[in-house]
């Protein structure tokens, strides 16, 4: 987000810490699902968002039409915090949605967080990017646009109802209607890194040519921990194409003491 975005956010972000620090888990989590379907509304409706973000408005005009469309249709706490998210300004109509549909997954995250689920349900998202990555069909079948859309989210339920946290697979369900513009293995991602942020932690994604032992795990963890100034989720792949060593990615940041990159560089010097 932009400067202008970031502000109107956290003052919505704000409100939202309020309610979810008093609210109970089943609340939030309606809450949450009441906030991702005006994202919806948002999206079908394009003159309301253009309304909604029109810099040539008062913030305040912007929350009374937010309002008017919404009074009796959503309840009052989700219509307080949305209220507080059209009043700031915003840099255009797809920045807004952007940040409704945040709201809305960070207030899931938050009823998630309440119940003592999230570290689960974070591994359960990462888990499930691997399988999907692994099956070509499968990963094809669900980032096929042209698909109906009702089917892919059932083919979602199909695989992962009963199997995870069911906030695992309402957020996975998210990543297949393109979660902030994104295609399906980035809207995975992005969920995995927002569940990590919630716990005030950095995702570290980790590809090693065979398994790490739980000593290790820890050592590593606790190396970029200090590296970092915050706890760090390891997200780790086996890949034997490596060869040996490890490639490590924090954001944008990567550390690649893989053996293939080395025979790689070599390759090259040799080749110059």
């Amino acid at each position: 987000m932009d400067t202008i975005n970031r502000e109107s956010y956290g003052a919505a972000a704000d409100k939202l810490a309020a309610f979810a620090a008093s609210a109970d888990v089943q609340r939030i989590g309606a809450v949450g699902e009441e906030i991702l379907a005006v994202a919806g509304l948002l999206g079908r409706e394009r003159p309301l968002r253009r309304a909604l973000a029109d810099p040539g408005r008062a913030g305040e005009d912007h929350a009374a039409l937010l309002r008017s469309v919404l009074e009796g249709k959503v309840s009052d706490e989700a219509l307080d915090i949305l209220a507080t998210l059209v009043t700031g300004r915003w840099s255009g109509p797809g920045a807004l949605l952007d940040g409704v549909e945040l709201l809305g997954v960070t207030t899931l995250l938050s009823g998630v967080d309440r119940a003592g689920e999230l570290g689960d349900v974070e591994d359960e998202l990462f888990r499930f990017g691997q399988v999907v990555s692994g099956d070509s069909r499968l990963a094809a079948a669900l980032a096929d646009a042209s698909s109906p859309l009702e089917a892919r989210v059932q083919l979602v339920k199909d695989l992962l109802g009963g199997k995870t946290k069911p906030a695992t697979a309402r957020l996975a369900e998210l990543a297949v209607t393109g979660f902030g513009g994104r295609g399906f293995e980035s809207s995975l991602t992005r969920l995995v890194e927002l569940a990590a942020k919630q716990r005030d932690h950095s995702v570290a994604y980790v590809t090693t040519a065979a398994p790490l032992t739980e000593a290790d795990e820890q050592r590593l963890a606790g190396r970029l921990a200090e590296l970092y100034g915050r706890e760090v989720s390891l997200k780790i792949d086996v890949d034997p194409r490596i060869i040996g060593g490890m490639r490590v990615k924090v954001g944008s940041d990567l550390y690649d003491g893989t053996v293939s990159r080395r025979l790689a560089e070599a390759k090259t010097a040799l080749a110059n």
